[in-house]
This record gives C-alpha cells, sequence and structure tokens, in this order.
C-alpha cells in the first residue's frame, strides 16, 4: 500500500463523537511511551501527523486520521502511566473500553508492545480482555533497533512463548522500528490485505 494522504479529522472523548464516515478504522493502543506516535507519522510518512512528546501519556483523547481517504487510522490513549492521578486512569480506561465496546467500525486493532521489555501484566490483561470480547487484534513490537542481534531474534520469541503460557493466545505479530521503518511496509500489507478482503 502506497500512503498518498493522510490528515487529522477530529478528536473524541466518547464513541459517540467519533467522525460519521463509515470508513474502516485500524486502531493503535498500547502502554504510555511505546512509541505509537513515531509508528504512526513512520506508518504515513509523517513527521508531525501524531504529535510527538518526551512526556508519556499525551494522547487522551480518540484522534482520527484518515488516510487515502480511504480509511481511518485511530490513536488511542496510552494506558498505564503511572504517574496519573486514579481519576485519570479510570478515564482513559472508560474511554478505550467505550471505544471498542460499541464503535462498529473498527476493522483490526494493532497493540504496541515495547520489544526490549518482559511481558507486563497490564499488557497480558488487556490482550486477555480483547480476546474475550472477540476483538481481532495484532501485536507490533516497538523499538527494534534498540536490540543486538541475540535480542532481536529472543525477545519476541520469549515473549510470544510466555503469552501464550499464561493466556492462550497467540497473535499475528509486526516487528517494528520507528527509526528505521522496518516493519512499516509489512503493516500496511497488512492493513491492505484486510481492506481488500472486504471487498470480495
Amino acid at each position: 500500500m502506497k500512503i498518498i494522504s493522510s490528515s487529522f479529522i477530529k478528536s473524541s472523548s466518547k464513541s459517540i463523537d467519533c467522525p460519521d464516515q463509515k470508513f474502516d478504522e485500524f486502531a493503535f493502543i498500547g502502554r504510555s511511551n511505546v512509541g505509537k506516535s513515531s509508528l504512526i507519522n513512520s506508518i504515513t510518512n509523517s513527521k508531525k501527523l501524531a504529535k510527538i512528546s518526551g512526556t508519556p501519556g499525551k494522547t487522551l483523547l480518540i484522534n482520527h486520521f484518515l488516510i487515502n481517504k480511504k480509511w481511518f487510522l485511530v490513536d488511542l490513549p496510552g494506558y498505564g502511566f503511572a504517574r496519573k492521578s486514579k481519576k485519570e486512569k479510570r478515564k482513559i480506561e472508560e474511554i478505550i473500553t467505550d471505544y471498542f465496546l460499541i464503535r462498529t467500525t473498527i476493522n483490526l486493532t494493532y497493540l504496541l508492545i515495547d520489544i526490549r521489555l518482559n511481558p507486563q501484566k497490564i499488557d497480558l490483561e488487556f490482550m486477555q480482555w480483547l480476546n474475550q470480547n472477540n476483538i481481532k487484534f495484532k501485536i507490533i513490537f516497538t523499538k527494534a533497533d534498540k536490540l543486538n542481534k541475540r535480542e532481536f531474534i529472543e525477545n519476541p520469541e520469549n515473549y510470544l512463548k510466555i503469552l501464550f503460557d499464561e493466556t492462550g493466545i497467540h497473535p499475528e505479530h509486526f516487528i517494528s522500528s520507528s527509526k528505521s521503518k522496518l516493519g512499516r511496509d509489512e503493516i500496511l500489507k497488512s492493513i491492505s490485505s484486510e481492506l481488500n478482503s472486504k471487498k470480495v
């Protein structure tokens, strides 16, 4: 897939306020500071489509970006930022839950995981929640450029093994780096495949 155009449409705090257009939506979500904004900018070939901040947890709304005037890339709030108050965390949880359970145009969700870290409880619980609610998702491992060759091979394998052992879930995955654009073509191919499958 070639990205010809990308534009910000609107930010929403509830699914009911999301855009009316019935385009397929591809949701991107992950823990705070996982590199979501950088990945979105890499995928769309834009330096500033999604705002990048040194402060984790800056995305507090549902952000819709229209790609190629055919589908929405949806940037969801990052979860699990320790410095947020209980009220703020609860609000983010409500936004995410409302979006996934109410929005009917979601085609696929991409869950971003920092490839340098061992499986975190909050991520495993979120994947179980997605699975229990029949929400189709794939994993994108981020920040692959920060690994050595051994870690590059072993980290994803170990993560997926623990995920399967603890939850029974074995999703398709991609390994990415916003810096080198590793994984970009594969992710776009995945989106293209989902869009084309609906035409058949």
